[in-house]
């Protein structure tokens, strides 16, 4: 998929098709975080895969929408650590991540924690200076979607944004 049509097409996926993501698609999923610029390239993240259903459980509690992280496929939470970890560079990751699932036809859904506290203790084994930064779920959509039904242009025209003149100034 052209990269200007997966970031205009790419729309947040909150309901998932009971089918499980490949491993090869995973792979790809967090080699996309991995490769991600950041700071300095220090990387001062990694990616705690959930797989247990009770850990999914514990921290689909810790987010604004349970469902998100319950129901889905994969769920990524993005972890920073270090002095000069950022939150920007997790976001990074984080939309790598997501563009890569959109062009595997994988949807997702980026999770805020209103207790990043909560979170921690929900991830288990995160380390001294650890923090969530996100959490992401991905999978399938329960509604399948095709992005390449319309132009980069008409999925620009239809989103629901601010118009570009109110966003874009020139000095």
């Amino acid at each position: 998929m052209d990269a200007f049509l997966a970031i205009a097409s790419r729309r947040e996926v909150r309901s998932y098709a009971d089918r499980p993501l490949p491993a090869d698609v995973q792979r790809r999923i967090l080699d996309a975080g991995r490769v991600s610029g950041s700071s300095a390239n220090k990387q001062r993240w990694r990616f705690v895969v959930v797989e247990s259903g009770e850990a999914r459980q514990r921290l689909s509690e810790t987010v604004y929408t349970s469902t998100n992280v319950a129901r889905a496929a994969f769920v990524v939470a993005v972890v920073t650590y270090g002095k000069g970890a950022t939150s920007f560079d997790a976001g990074r990751a984080a939309q790598n991540m997501m563009l890569a699932a959109w062009s595997e036809g994988v949807g997702s859904c980026p999770n805020g924690m209103p207790d990043r506290a909560a979170a921690a203790t929900a991830l288990g084994g995160l380390a001294e200076g650890e923090e969530p930064a996100i959490v992401l779920s991905f999978g399938y959509p329960a509604k399948p979607r095709d992005p390449e039904r319309r132009s980069a242009e008409d999925w620009v025209a239809a989103a629901d944004r601010k118009p570009f003149d109110e966003v874009v100034t020139r000095v």
